[in-house]
């Protein structure tokens, strides 16, 4: 259970971001200094620092881990040969790359080749993880702190001019890359070879989910988690301290991806210390709903959501609010969790029928 609640507070606050909450409540608190702070964590950090809205991409791909082994133990007990599976993981990838390049020809209106998206990166992440799923604890963990070792050598040691500045934004590894891959640079200094780092969230996820289900006292599984977790946190902030490498999310840095890791191993251990564990599950239902067709409710925000409903419900809320003469800025607060509203209404609908989105 709260595995199905980590997932839904995630996929809770990324349908928020599509419909506009952040933004809307960003506006309202321009006057007042400490909630625009408050609300600045719900945006990515421009360069170099972290913010909690860096954090949800990690959590995304771990989670995926953590669950790819309950799904995998369910396809082995129905007796599922490897090869079966294999195909399957195969063709989930090619889905997932699929709705990833299609969403960004959604938000430019027109055909383009662009491998940004969360859910580009997530087919590589999954294949990786799966592939490496029946090697040793050992063997798995020495191959993601390599992957990331690997991402270090090749910023570092890049020769080409112009490319050759390991951690400056458009002018790195990652950049050069994207103009090999799809022939253009981000304008926001995202990569799509992001990819390789951010494939160690997807193992540790699968570590982490392996270690759930060993046969030990919950005790010892939470002081795991969190001492594993602590170290990430350490050894990531104090590479970036050190000024050794920066905590960069937009290009996975090392010591994003260690830093990023160790939260997602403490808010597991949280989660499952209160849901699992203290058996605090009023709220669980709330998440689990939207967190059950995770992938067609960020498609559907992301498309359907910002091109027609949140226009929609503010020809409605706008409007009424203006009879009350209620000020601009308020009118979008209110029309943005309005549409949140509406959007976990279709997640409650197709949980209640029992219709659920596989891929």
């Amino acid at each position: 259970v709260s595995l199905d609640v980590f997932r839904g507070l995630i996929m809770f606050l990324l349908v928020a971001e599509a419909a506009e909450v952040y933004d809307a409540l960003g506006d309202a608190a321009a006057g007042t200094p400490w909630l625009k702070g408050i609300v600045q964590q719900f945006h990515h950090h421009p360069w170099n620092g972290l913010r909690f809205w860096d954090l949800i991409q990690p959590f995304f791909m771990f989670i995926v881990g953590v669950a790819m082994v309950f799904s995998l133990q369910r396809r082995r007990d129905r007796g599922e040969a490897w090869g079966q599976t294999l195909r399957h993981i195969v063709t989930r990838c090619a889905l997932l790359l699929a709705f990833g390049v299609g969403l960004h020809c959604v938000y430019a209106g027109e055909l383009v080749w662009e491998l940004w998206n969360v859910l580009s990166q997530l087919s590589v992440t999954i294949l990786v993880a799966f592939l490496l799923f029946n090697l040793p604890f050992r063997t798995q963990l020495i191959i993601s702190l390599a992957l990331l070792g690997l991402t270090e050598v090749l910023y570092r040691t890049f020769p080409i001019p112009g490319f050759d500045q390991p951690f400056v934004q458009g002018q790195n590894f990652g950049a050069y890359m994207d103009t090999v891959l799809m022939g253009k640079i981000n304008g926001g200094g995202w990569v799509a070879i992001n990819a390789l780092p951010t494939s160690a969230h997807t193992i540790w996820g699968v570590l982490a989910g392996k270690w759930l289900r060993e046969d030990r006292p919950a005790a010892e599984k939470i002081r795991a988690l969190l001492l594993w977790g602590a170290a990430g946190l350490a050894v990531g902030y104090g590479l970036d301290g050190a000024g050794v490498t920066p905590i960069i999310k937009r290009i996975c840095t090392s010591s994003f991806v260690l830093v990023s890791g160790g939260w997602c191993l403490v808010a597991l251990a949280a989660v499952y210390a209160l849901v699992d564990v203290k058996g605090y599950r009023r709220f669980a239902p709330f998440f689990v709903v939207i967190g059950a067709n995770s992938i067609f409710i960020y498609l559907f925000s992301e498309t359907v959501g910002k091109q027609w409903v949140n226009g929609f419900v503010g020809i409605f809320t706008n409007g009424v609010l203006a009879w009350i003469h209620t000020p601009e800025v308020l009118a979008a607060v209110v029309t943005a969790f309005t549409v949140l509203l509406l959007e976990w209404g279709l997640c409650l609908a197709l949980y209640r029928r029992g219709w659920f989105f596989k891929v």
